[in-house]
């Protein structure tokens, strides 16, 4: 139920503690998350240390990344049936298995291609763990406390990718970056134990067939639009195999078919498209996806710029992006807490304002900036990138009936993915296209390669006054409703 005012719980209502059962559920399903997505991005520190040992060029190896966003825009869309169809606990276990055994080939790879099918199997298991974690928080927290769940979720969802290069710093300088795999090996294999003896079936199931037109129009949709996305980075550089704009084109028209056979099907549909119905959601969601496409880009670029232009060291250009990272955590927490209070505007709209400012204060980074200009504009982007992940977040969710839930969640899952790999691919094409240019009227390699940073930073700080206009019309949410499953989350707590 949407408003033009947010209608705050009463102070006995947001005061009631959640049980302790869903305490553990949440506090598990959070863990396990954390860890997934932080594989997400931890590699980007390892790229140049990879273009070297493989031989591969930068928009090669950006594939470690757009390898395993691509993977997950396929399999998500899976999951809002998949959800609906199986309990909690086999779903758990289904993706914790498949993480483990993707961190397993990952990390004994001989030769790329091993390597990034790795990351293809791990992304497999990521994909399942988000719209998993998602869907049983709507169902399991009442609406009062959301803000504060959602603000802890966005921990996840922004702050494991925004410490993963740093974490992949820390490895890289005494480890080599097999090691990035074998210290998570562990620790997914902690959550898939403990999560197969404590997690209960907290979801409804309906028998629904599995639609398998479906299934191949979304594959074919979603893996065709960011892989034609990913190459137009390889083929500014002259290494593309095919020419970009055809699989771009394919998944255009397949993605318009699925939408066509989606509200065809109705309530069997694999992905129920007709959340976007909800303005409240379609507009929320389109800012997270302009802020994805801003964070990604970034944490992918910077990190080059900082080794290659600056001459950082692996391990320093690593712990530059972590207080970023550790910001964005803090004010998650505390963001999550205004938002059951205040609603989502009074948090987006200097968030959005923020995040544009750090994009455009990039724009004037040069060769002989300093690391500590970095670290600051990297710290005013993420603050603001905390002030609107988390509200929109859980403004878009909230404003579905629950029989969207975990559709709506498979929805906003999927296209981040592909928000996040346009990112990569747009700020990587750019600063291809920059170098290359650069090169071609006589400049020396690293004013070259800064050339393309900038024109990269510009591209971004752009974007970004898309969001600066949007956050002005997301409306308020009134928390006032049930969730749907709060009295199975009390029998569990009471078995």
């Amino acid at each position: 139920m949407t408003s033009d005012s947010t209608a705050p719980a009463s102070p006995e209502a947001a005061s009631a503690p959640l049980p302790a059962a869903t305490v553990r559920l949440i506090a598990l399903l959070v863990a396990a998350a954390f860890v997934v997505i932080l594989n997400e991005t931890i590699m980007s520190v390892a790229l140049p240390e990879l273009m070297g040992e493989f031989d591969v060029t930068a928009a090669t190896a950006q594939w470690l990344t757009t390898g395993f966003m691509l993977t997950m825009a396929v399999v998500i869309p899976l999951t809002g049936w998949l959800l609906v169809r199986l309990p909690l606990r086999p779903v758990f276990i289904l993706a914790m298995s498949t993480f483990t055994g993707g961190t397993v080939l990952a990390s004994l790879a001989p030769v790329f291609p091993v390597l990034v099918a790795g990351r293809v199997v791990q992304a497999i298991g990521t994909a399942i763990m988000m719209p998993l974690l998602m869907t049983t928080v709507l169902n399991v927290v009442p609406a009062d406390r959301r803000g504060r769940t959602m603000g802890v979720i966005s921990i996840v969802i922004a702050v494991a990718p925004a410490i993963g290069p740093s974490v992949g710093g820390v490895v890289l300088d005494v480890l080599s970056w097999r090691w990035m795999f074998w210290l998570v090996l562990p620790i997914a294999l902690l959550a898939l134990v403990a999560g197969g003896a404590l997690i209960r079936n907290v979801t409804d199931t309906r028998p629904i067939p599995l639609d398998v037109f479906s299934a191949v129009l979304s594959a074919v949709g979603f893996a065709g639009l960011i892989y034609g996305l990913s190459s137009i980075g390889e083929a500014a550089s002259g290494n593309a195999l095919i020419t970009p704009w055809i699989p771009s084109m394919v998944g255009v028209v397949a993605l318009v078919a699925f939408v066509w056979r989606q509200l065809a099907l109705k309530d069997y549909a694999l992905l129920d498209v007709r959340a976007f119905a909800r303005p409240t959601f379609t507009t929320a969601l389109v800012m997270m996806l302009v802020a994805m496409m801003s964070l990604f880009g970034t944490l992918i670029l910077l990190p080059l710029y900082m080794q290659q232009v600056l001459g950082v060291s692996v391990l320093d250009s690593g712990l530059a992006l972590l207080p970023g990272g550790l910001v964005m955590g803090v004010l998650g927490w505390f963001v999550g807490r205004l938002f059951d209070k205040v609603g989502p505007r009074p948090l987006v709209i200097p968030g959005a304002l923020l995040t544009s400012a750090a994009l455009w204060g990039m724009t004037t980074l040069d060769g002989d900036s300093s690391l500590g200009m970095v670290v600051a504009f990297h710290i005013v982007m993420s603050t603001g990138l905390a002030l609107l992940f988390s509200p929109l977040m859980t403004a878009a969710l909230g404003s579905l009936p629950p029989h969207l839930y975990s559709h709506g969640s498979a929805l906003m899952n999927t296209l981040q993915q592909v928000a996040a790999a346009a990112g990569t691919a747009m700020f990587i094409t750019v600063m291809t296209l920059g170098i290359v240019s650069g090169a071609e009227s006589g400049a020396e390699p690293v004013a070259a390669q800064m050339n393309g940073v900038h024109n990269a930073m510009l591209v971004g700080a752009l974007i970004s006054l898309i969001t600066v206009i949007g956050v002005f019309f997301i409306r308020n949410t009134a928390q006032t409703e049930a969730p749907v499953a709060q009295a199975l989350a009390e029998e569990a707590d009471q078995a």
